[in-house]
């Protein structure tokens, strides 16, 4: 059978055990679970194409027990997700080092003002965002595992924040960071799609952004260290934050060149060990549960460079728009706290020192919050409720910071600020819940970076909502945050009823099938990814 007609293969189904009661949600099944895996009927439907990197390892027959499945996931845990957050640490830690240099006097020492930061801030996600999708092109042509690392060195070639003079080197700068870091984040969600169920996905992506929240904490420890070298050999402290990053992400840029396997089943290099990392029966399990859980991985290999068909068809999915327009705004009224808890704690008179390390509680908290609400999410198999809780968090604390007035105890202002910053953060859930509905791997490798671009625009938006005129705990810009989050709140109710309604249409032209008819649309139909009817949206 052409690969081409069943492009996503098999999604989800839902299947009616005998014992669901009518209006219960339900967790959905894939047709293969229900049917058999092995079923030789559709054993030629099940199997991947011919090119797949990992056919000569799955065997739709393969049993294992669930402990040696744990004991496989924690190895890749170990192997490949451990490796993956420290990458994006490297990567990230300029956004950190940034935010700490602002209190050493970053801004004064290059003659610029809150509104050339904002201006700067802006260029480097605008040149991150235009990075975003031929980077998601280039990494599906080389494959992730190529295509990372040469983003990490190539980092450190331009990395020259140490030798800032003034507001163009300032701009000329961010902006090569931007092109240079822009498809880095889908880039990895893609990669981690090699070895992870769709299930397993959301905790790991909490892990990554935890690595990267790390970064700040990190960075704020180094900083307080760093920041006391002013005046040695000339350099301010900020220009020793800078010199450290660079020299850190090229070192884990070339290891992570030699690091990196291509998939599961091609692990074996002279760096690694002439017989990889698994053994025989290790991959065979890794590809077949993969394969079980989502067959459309299998429609694609690894080197496999995306048409310009097949583009425009990722494009013009509608159903997808929905998640981007929530990566346009939902991260909106933190990105300003964010960007200007460092100047906001200095306006409250603290010194460079003391306003390093009273950054950490935020980073901290923030990683709390990041790794339990991705928990809650899975564990109730939502993703709209538990956005809708981080607005109404947003709302309630912004309140509060514009009604305090400017000569409040700083004390309280810090810790009002710091609960705006440490925020339960969702992006590791809507990473997910793109990927997860995206129901085929050329939506995916498509959507993650248009999704991803959104946010950028979010983030440029929210960058330039503090003022120059506004500061120094920005009254108005908070009242601007507010709206933005009430609005938001509301957004996620009506793309929850979208994706419901959108359930209810396929259930109702799947139940008008007899079981034969069902059977022969899974073997002919022309619809892919998430548009076939036994494909359920999450939300």
């Amino acid at each position: 059978m052409s690969h081409d007609k069943i492009d996503a293969k098999f999604t989800t189904v839902e299947v009616n055990t005998g014992v669901q009661k009518r209006n219960k949600r339900v967790d959905t099944v894939y047709i293969s679970d229900a049917i058999g895996f092995d079923n030789e009927e559709f054993a030629e439907f099940y199997q991947p194409r011919d090119d797949y990197e990992g056919k000569h390892r799955f065997d739709p027959k393969a049993d294992w027990t669930e402990e040696e499945e744990r004991k496989l996931v924690r190895k890749i845990d170990w192997k490949i997700m451990l490796f993956t957050c420290i990458m994006f640490f490297a990567l990230q830690i300029d956004r950190g080092n940034i935010n700490q240099a602002l209190a050493d006097n970053f801004l004064p020492d290059l003659g610029l003002n809150t509104n050339d930061f904002n201006y700067g801030q802006t260029i480097f996600l605008t040149s991150f965002l235009s990075a975003e999708l031929p980077s998601q092109m280039i990494s599906k042509r080389l494959g992730p595992d190529n295509w990372i690392p040469i983003q990490m060195v190539s980092k450190y070639n331009v990395f020259n924040f140490a030798w800032l003079t003034g507001r163009t080197t300032f701009y000329v700068t961010r902006s090569l960071l931007g092109l240079l870091e822009g498809g880095f984040i889908p880039d990895v969600v893609l990669y981690l799609s090699y070895f992870y169920k769709k299930n397993e996905l959301p905790i790991r992506l909490s892990w990554f952004w935890t690595a990267y929240t790390i970064t700040n904490v990190v960075s704020a420890f180094i900083a307080f260290g760093l920041l006391r070298l002013r005046g040695t050999l000339g350099w301010a402290g900020w220009q020793w934050l800078f010199a450290l990053e660079g020299g850190l992400t090229f070192f884990i840029g070339v290891f992570s060149f030699f690091y990196l396997p291509p998939s599961p089943t091609q692990t074996a290099s002279k760096f690694r060990g002439k017989d990889g990392w698994f053994s025989v029966r290790e991959e065979t399990i890794m590809v077949t549960r993969i394969l079980k859980d989502d067959p459309s991985k299998g429609d694609m290999h690894n080197r496999q460079a995306l048409s310009l068909s097949k583009f425009w068809a990722t494009l013009k999915d509608f159903d997808m728009y929905p998640i981007y327009y929530v990566g346009l705004s939902h991260l909106i009224p933190n990105a300003s706290p964010s960007q200007y808890l460092t100047l906001t704690i200095r306006a409250m008179k603290f010194d460079t020192y003391t306003t390093t390390l009273l950054t950490v509680p935020a980073s901290v908290g923030l990683i709390i919050w990041l790794l339990t609400i991705t928990r809650i999410s899975e564990r109730f198999n939502d993703k709209t409720y538990v956005n809708m809780f981080n607005q109404v968090w947003n709302v309630i604390f912004l309140t509060i910071l514009i009604f305090l007035p400017d000569n409040a105890n700083v004390w309280v202002r810090w810790v009002v600020v710091s609960l705006v910053v440490a925020h339960p953060q969702c992006h590791a859930v809507v990473v997910a819940w793109t990927s997860r509905n995206a129901g085929s791997v050329r939506t995916r490798t498509v959507a993650s970076a248009l999704y991803n671009m959104t946010v950028q625009v979010g983030s440029i938006l929210g960058q330039n909502i503090y003022r120059e005129d506004d500061k120094p705990f920005y009254h108005r810009g908070n009242r601007i945050l507010v709206g933005i989050a009430a609005f938001n709140f509301f957004n996620y109710i009506l793309i929850r009823t979208y994706y419901i309604k959108r359930n209810a249409w396929k259930q109702r032209r799947w139940d008008t099938m007899t079981p034969e008819e069902q059977v022969q649309y899974l073997k002919t139909t022309t619809d892919t990814g998430n548009k076939r009817l036994d494909f359920r949206f999450a939300y």
